[in-house]
């Protein structure tokens, strides 16, 4: 299996001959193991979920591939499923970055004519993982209600190669928020979205990303950080052992470059946020403790500034639960309709942002 452009191929390499492509449907492909003339993988779509599929190249062309275990049934119609666009766009330094554009979807309602919707920034997690072109209903959940979404594939994200992995070394906090930064500037400057209503969302490393860029730019109106990154000097300390020295190829050596560990905290430079926020975090959080989220709480609240808290109970490092995980993108929906002022057809219970006039 093969990436370009964010998008994953099958092929077969001979010694001597090179690579031989082999069609499949998949956009998305992860642990292939391969015995003679028969490959197992996992595989999924923009339109389709994981499967476990099984490829026979001794097969014909029309029988090689058979799903082992097919994805889940969401009985939803496809024409609901935005389908992702690859974009490369200039970002700092000179340098090319990536993402997957998502542009709304609707088989019953189109966009007000001559009003661009507006655009949500996808932060992925890991951070040197990547997004990946597969149907993820939480991100249509916003393409199908008017939003446009960029998932970025910022510099340290997997799939472009090595000297793109490496581009985050020692950068994080940098290199991943100017490349986010730079994914909506690129959009609002083609007039696919509107250029004052931006916001930035993000999870775990995603949420440091968000709340990098919403504290240290001024170029989104809003954000949400899921169990989000504060304090990069307590992440060394409290963290799990497995990811323990992490941080020491992301940011610097810890504690030699203790200085850097806090030019590029949020939680040591709220005076300079000016936009709302909201933060969701599970109790049980032992990755990124909920102390994170409570000190960037207490310094919103100190400032100001409009924010809204969601505390889970019995969730950890990543919501589990079906009805915490409505609940959240609810709550993410109303934030968003509160801030920028319009109001979702799907109405949920209104979300009270403290601080918000």
């Amino acid at each position: 299996a093969a990436t370009t452009d964010g998008f994953s191929h099958l092929g077969v390499v001979t010694t001597g001959e090179g690579w031989e492509p082999v069609e499949s449907p998949f956009t998305e492909i992860s642990s292939l193991t391969a015995t003679g003339s028969v490959a197992v993988f996992v595989g999924g779509s923009p339109t389709r979920e994981h499967a476990v599929v099984a490829l026979d190249l001794d097969a014909e062309p029309a029988e090689r591939l058979a799903e082992v275990r097919p994805p889940r049934d969401l009985g939803v119609d496809p024409a609901w499923f935005s389908t992702p666009v690859p974009i490369d766009f200039p970002s700092s330094g000179g340098r090319t970055a990536h993402a997957l554009y998502y542009p709304p979807a609707s088989p019953d309602v189109e966009g007000t004519e001559g009003e661009a919707p507006p655009l949500l920034v996808a932060s992925h997690g890991g951070p040197t993982s990547a997004a990946r072109p597969v149907l993820n209903p939480s991100l249509q959940f916003w393409t199908s209600r008017g939003v446009a979404v960029v998932d970025v594939n910022y510099g340290g994200s997997s799939g472009y190669g090595r000297a793109y992995r490496r581009q985050l070394d020692g950068e994080w906090g940098i290199v991943d928020v100017d490349d986010c930064v730079a994914a909506a500037t690129h959009l609002a400057e083609r007039g696919l979205v509107d250029g004052d209503r931006l916001a930035i969302r993000g999870g775990s490393a995603g949420g440091y990303t968000t709340l990098c860029a919403l504290t240290f730019r001024d170029d989104f109106a809003a954000g949400a950080s899921y169990y989000g990154v504060a304090d990069l000097a307590a992440l060394t300390t409290d963290t799990h052992k497995f990811e323990s020295r992490y941080l020491d190829g992301l940011v610097g050596p810890w504690p030699d470059t203790e200085e850097r560990y806090r030019d590029r905290s949020p939680i040591h430079h709220t005076e300079r946020l000016s936009c709302p926020i909201i933060l969701l975090q599970g109790l049980e959080d032992e990755i990124v403790p909920p102390s994170q989220a409570e000190m960037m709480v207490e310094a919103l609240r100190a400032n100001g500034l409009p924010f809204a808290y969601l505390a889970f109970e019995g969730e950890q490092h990543g919501f589990r639960k079906a009805e915490n995980i409505k609940r959240a993108l609810d709550a993410e929906l109303s934030f968003y309709a509160q801030v920028f002022g319009f109001d979702p057809a799907d109405a949920p219970e209104p979300l009270d942002i403290e601080g918000l006039g």
